[in-house]
């Protein structure tokens, strides 16, 4: 199992702290995301990742060669980031995701280390972190499952109403379910030159298919996406004091 991390993006709505720096190396209480990320990781054994890089590559490389001699990384470059989606980022890293597994998560996600956990405890083949939280809206990557909690529908577009949740963007992928799910995006890119999607439309399609995908409803704790100064300011704020480990 390794952890496969997305962190291409130009994070546009976060300038102009992104002018200067990507926004997986924002800093949070002091510590950027992608180094929580990969400390995450690293508490439950996972030592081995993939970071896929666009956006300021070159200073992400070298973060992480400085904070993190002792894990083993492997940087994919997408040099068409400012024209792609997400999938077509994970689509990059097919060669190295599909081998053992991976934990796949987006680069801008300021979570508690121990929803991790949750998934790989979880038993599943194939899991997502699920927040319940009410309150959703367009934006939100929403999930509808059935009565054994597997994911049905995956999409921005479900009506609030029908959503179990939001799919924070943390998933688990067991070899067997990776490497269907990756069949689908290799479709996807190659046949269908579907670039421009979001990684969520695969696992819709691997799930129409006869693939499992279940929810794994966060509890008590907490995970925020950060794509605007807004967000930034209620993660250091509201969710960064929930996932400090109090001393």
């Amino acid at each position: 199992m390794k952890g496969v991390v997305l962190a291409a993006g130009v994070a546009s709505r976060l300038r102009p702290l992104t002018d200067r720096i990507p926004k997986t190396l924002i800093p949070v209480g002091g510590e950027p995301i992608l180094g929580r990320t990969l400390r995450a990781l690293s508490a439950h054994s996972i030592r081995e990742a993939v970071i896929v890089t666009g956006y300021r590559a070159a200073q992400i490389r070298d973060y992480v060669q400085g904070a993190f001699p002792g894990m083993d990384v492997t940087f994919i470059h997408n040099p068409v980031y400012e024209t792609t989606n997400n999938i077509y980022s994970l689509w990059l890293a097919r060669e190295k995701a599909v081998r053992g597994g991976m934990i796949l998560l987006d680069g801008d996600i300021l979570f508690d280390a121990r929803i991790l956990g949750l998934l790989v405890e979880s038993g599943f083949g194939a899991c997502l972190a699920v927040d319940r939280r009410p309150g959703l809206g367009g934006e939100e990557m929403k999930v509808a499952v059935d009565g054994r909690g597997r994911v049905r529908t995956i999409s921005k577009d479900l009506p609030a109403d029908r959503a179990f949740g939001e799919s924070i963007g943390i998933e688990l992928f067991g070899p067997e379910s990776a490497g269907g799910l990756f069949d689908v995006i290799e479709r996807k890119i190659v046949r269908q030159n579907a670039v421009g999607v979001f990684y969520e439309a695969a696992f819709q399609e691997w799930i129409d298919g006869g693939g499992e995908l279940h929810a794994v409803p966060l509890g008590r704790f907490q995970a925020t996406e950060i794509d605007t100064l807004e967000d930034l300011r209620r993660a250091e704020s509201a969710v960064l004091p929930e996932i400090t480990p109090r001393g």
